[in-house]
């Protein structure tokens, strides 16, 4: 069977032995994910045609106004972890605190818990932009058979087993890793089957893209804005191009594949920086890794940081790798 005719269930049974631990929960588990991605995908693709566009009239526990597509997103998530009884806890970014599963098998040896963002980028809906879930897997520190508590869930980002994205676009694809590569795999809509479509994804060592909200650029530090007017400098291969949609995971899988970084620093407005530690940026940082990417903070990998809090946010430089150690020189130098 050729790659590009393999289904993403065919895969995960062919590459099981792969993971640490192959006992086929985890395989159950990215089998869950592919289910709820596949019903967001058909909300978000009849979003102009019902009411579900626009603000649902709450704010999450980050103060953001949620979207009702953030609440039909997070519920369909969890609704399907929930169901399958394959998870001992779910953190969302969506939640005030995590969420304890108990299963109704008194002696379920259940070993994950999953931390999702359920809608990236949801405020780009109503233009018809495209956005997506970011999912982050782990197993669990504290007992098998005892509920979860806070300690499963504040796990440096080198404990993932698996991390993964689906985009919601032209096509929609879902991409992941469990620690061996990178591979991705794209929706056929006629028969509700996603097909390996992109093995083994790997960032090009550098690239000519720059992604970050250069409307911001007077609250960034000294390094980052002297990093920009390097990247538009015309020198050697440079400028570079300018590329932003304020979707994180848009705007990593086209970094991705066609190199570039993105970068979310913290600023005078935001000085922890904005995105979420655990939900957004230790899953892409896995991703990255495994693509032959490169992910920090500006000064330190993002995966080593150990998380004090549920809903933690940090700065973000994510990409090419030769292109994010130079941001990091000019954070250094600064």
């Amino acid at each position: 069977m050729s790659s590009k005719n393999k289904t993403l269930g065919e895969f995960i049974i062919e590459n099981q032995t792969e993971f640490r631990y192959s006992t086929g929960e985890l395989s159950k588990l990215i089998n869950a994910i592919r289910l709820a991605a596949k019903v967001v995908n058909h909300e978000v693709n009849k979003a102009g045609l019902v009411d579900i566009l626009g603000s649902a009239g709450d704010t999450n526990i980050q103060g953001e106004n949620q979207q009702k597509l953030d609440v039909l997103a997070n519920e369909k998530f969890i609704q399907t972890l929930k169901n399958r009884e394959i998870v001992c806890g779910i953190a969302s970014e969506e939640e005030d605190d995590f969420i304890s599963i108990n299963s109704q098998d008194e002696n379920h040896q259940n070993k994950y818990v999953v931390l999702i963002d359920p809608l990236d980028g949801s405020s780009n809906i109503d233009v018809n932009v495209s956005v997506g879930t970011i999912f982050s897997i782990y197993r669990r520190v504290t007992p098998v058979g005892t509920p979860v508590t806070l300690e499963d869930f504040l796990q440096p980002g080198k404990n993932q087993v698996a991390a993964g994205y689906i985009i919601y676009g032209t096509s929609t694809m879902l991409v992941y890793t469990t620690g061996h590569g990178v591979n991705g795999f794209t929706l056929n809509p006629a028969i509700g089957t996603f097909y390996l479509s992109h093995p083994n994804m790997q960032f090009p060592e550098t690239g000519k893209i720059y992604s970050v909200n250069e409307g911001n650029y007077i609250h960034f530090p000294q390094g980052v804005k002297d990093y920009i007017k390097y990247c538009q400098k015309e020198e050697g291969d440079r400028p570079y191009t300018s590329r932003y949609i304020g979707s994180l995971v848009s705007d990593f899988h086209r970094n991705m594949i066609k190199g570039g970084i993105y970068m979310y620093p913290k600023s005078s407005k935001a000085h922890k920086g904005k995105l979420r530690l655990l939900y957004e940026c230790n899953p892409m940082a896995f991703l990255a890794e495994e693509a032959n990417g490169k992910a920090s903070d500006g000064f330190q990998r993002i995966m080593e940081i150990q998380p004090t809090e549920l809903h933690e946010r940090v700065p973000f430089f994510c990409g090419s790798k030769k292109m994010v150690e130079t941001a990091e020189e000019f954070m250094a130098n600064s």
